[in-house]
């Protein structure tokens, strides 16, 4: 998926170095965004963490805003393009959708704390990101919704309204981003298969997906 992020100021064939070294700026800030915020957030102490100065950050990033949208994208796309493989190819469509939600949590979660940043702090993007992410997500939607009709088509999926059911049950990992803490009560992987069996339940599917007439992926 194109990415709406502004490109480097400079321009260099990338390596296992510059890859490594643009990594380490975008891991320390990330820690910094989820801790304080975007607003609280400076490049002096994106360099202060990283003992740099900084000229050397804006080698790799023209400023904040940059660093914080090329966090954000990163989950956005491993959650919107979970309908784009051939993870659940032959299987009917309500078992395709149950696997689409799952993958779609997994990756909210594995993606942690950047996934939540949008739910966090809507207000930090540019317009151009803005509809670049709407871009994607009506990518999407659209076929989610295709798939929530067929199930539906099928007598396996029960709802009225075909994107409001779509918005619903995507939307129940973003509602985490107020106190999900890897190292919480349940461990990652028992969250997601928790909020699968609550979304699967929000699009109909009666069975949850961990019994054994469907097992996730």
């Amino acid at each position: 998926m194109k990415s709406p992020v502004v490109p480097p100021r400079r321009q260099r064939v990338p390596t296992a170095g510059t890859d490594a070294a643009r990594e380490r700026i975008l891991r320390a800030a990330e820690a910094l965004f989820h801790q304080q915020g975007y607003e609280r957030t400076t490049i002096e102490q994106i360099c202060a963490t990283l003992g740099v100065t900084k000229p050397y950050v804006y080698y790799y990033f023209h400023n904040k805003q940059e660093i914080f949208e090329t966090l954000s994208w990163t989950p956005t796309v491993a959650c919107f393009t979970v309908l784009d493989g051939d993870e659940d190819a032959g299987r009917p469509a309500h078992e395709r959708a149950a696997g689409a939600l799952q993958r779609l949590i997994r990756a909210t979660l594995q993606h942690y704390p950047a996934a939540f940043f949008a739910y966090r702090e809507p207000q930090a993007y540019r317009p151009a990101y803005i509809a670049e992410q709407k871009r994607i997500a009506h990518h999407f939607y659209d076929k989610f919704c295709a798939l929530l009709e067929e199930g539906r088509a099928a007598g396996q999926l029960r709802f009225n309204d075909t994107m409001i059911t779509a918005l619903a049950a995507c939307s129940l990992p973003g509602f985490l981003h107020s106190w999900y803490r890897p190292e919480g009560r349940l461990a990652p992987e028992a969250v997601v298969q928790e909020l699968t069996t609550l979304a699967c339940r929000v699009i109909g599917l009666d069975f949850p997906p961990h019994t054994p007439e469907w097992r996730p992926s």
